[in-house]
């Protein structure tokens, strides 16, 4: 597993993490403040398979946390329970102190979760500033009769989401690109604009799903920059999903591992990587007592 960079090393020197009562840890700047998630006992089946169980978890306001393990170890189905894309079989999520039970996607997305994919889903034949636009929903709203009748409130809105798509995407220096249609725009562009697109519906907690996937050292750096540029920037928690340990040793603060949709460890960024239970979920048995292997795939 990577080693942290000089980056990383810098970035924990400046945080400290603390115990907290449901077996996690968060930012001690975090401490006295609703958390932006925490997970009780949370837990899905799929017929006779725990494919996510007794998942606990608690992330801090402003804390960028991490979420491994080997693939198929249930990260993406913790993300669609968090979004309700699933609805869990068991547990608690709470998010900002509210609990979320029985809410659809929309609801929570309301409440302030939001997400990207594996895959990404933009609308391709559309620009990127109506990308940006379709994520602006909880924030710039016209009302349905000034929108038919083109009243002044349906103008203004109108400047509001304009102005509100180009400040967003200037934040990733995309503004340039806001008329090209989605589907043009190189990979790495494609995955900033996904991120864009869901900070601009104004989350509390921001899910990242592999956010650096198919992206060269150069453009990887530059994500690590703007995902901490993020949090600084909105003072918002984010959550990502990551095969990059570069990255994830980098920025995380806290970070959980899961392995067989269980949790195996959860620490800083250096407790991970001496864990043994780590090293062997990722290399294998026996790894731990000096085997070498590559960086986790």
């Amino acid at each position: 597993m990577s080693k942290l960079t000089d980056f990383g090393k810098a970035r924990r020197e400046t945080t400290k993490m603390v115990p907290v009562p449901s077996h996690s840890i968060m930012p001690e700047r975090d401490l006295g403040q609703a958390p932006a998630l925490e997970c009780l006992h949370l837990g899905i089946d799929f017929g006779g398979l725990k494919a996510v169980d007794d998942f606990n978890i608690t992330v801090g306001k402003t804390e960028i946390c991490g979420l491994i393990g080997p693939n198929g170890a249930g990260k993406t189905t913790v993300f669609n329970l968090l979004t309700k894309v699933y609805q869990p079989t068991r547990g608690t999520i709470m998010v900002d102190g509210q609990d979320t039970a029985g809410m659809s996607p929309a609801r929570v997305n309301q409440l302030g979760v939001a997400r990207t994919f594996q895959n990404i889903r933009l609308f391709d034949t559309l620009t990127v500033e109506e990308n940006v636009r379709i994520g602006l929903h909880n924030q710039v709203k016209s009302g349905m009769v000034s929108d038919i009748l083109r009243l002044p409130r349906f103008w203004k809105a109108e400047r509001d989401f304009h102005e509100k798509a180009l400040w967003y995407l200037d934040i990733f220096d995309m503004a340039k690109y806001a008329d090209w249609t989605a589907g043009s725009l190189p990979y790495g562009a494609q995955r900033r604009l996904e991120i864009v697109r869901a900070l601009a519906t104004g989350p509390k907690l921001l899910l990242l799903d592999e956010p650096a996937a198919g992206m060269n050292p150069s453009e990887t750096a530059e994500l690590m920059e703007n995902i901490v540029k993020i949090r600084n920037m909105f003072n918002i928690a984010i959550m990502l999903i990551e095969h990059d340990m570069n990255l994830v040793m980098n920025i995380c603060e806290g970070i959980c591992v899961l392995n067989f949709g269980k949790i195996i460890a959860k620490g800083t960024p250096e407790e991970i990587q001496q864990n043994p239970q780590v090293i062997e979920a990722y290399l294998g048995a026996g790894a731990h007592q000096g085997e070498k292997g590559g960086e986790a795939a």
